[in-house]
């Protein structure tokens, strides 16, 4: 039986390549709007993030992820319900 392929995508504080199902993503869509996406099918470009405070705080010094405090409070937000 063949074993189904786990899709892997990098996050943008640390670098590290992990499971797609064990990262966050944020979305932009069309008009420039920037949401958190829990369920990882919204249409749009998407970047990832770990779901840890070290990283989400990497990703913002090193300007990798460009998003206002709003979206930065729901990241935080959806961090501390994973841990």
């Amino acid at each position: 039986m063949k074993t189904k392929k786990i899709p892997m995508r990098m996050c943008v504080g640390c670098g590290e390549m992990k499971p797609k199902k064990e990262l966050i993503r944020i979305v932009t869509d069309k008009k420039d709007n920037v949401s958190v996406d829990p369920t990882g099918k919204m249409a749009g470009r998407g970047a990832y993030i770990c779901k840890s405070t070290d990283c989400l705080k990497k990703a913002g010094k090193s300007k990798k992820l460009r998003v206002n405090e709003e979206i930065i409070s729901q990241l935080e937000a959806a961090i501390a319900n994973e841990q």
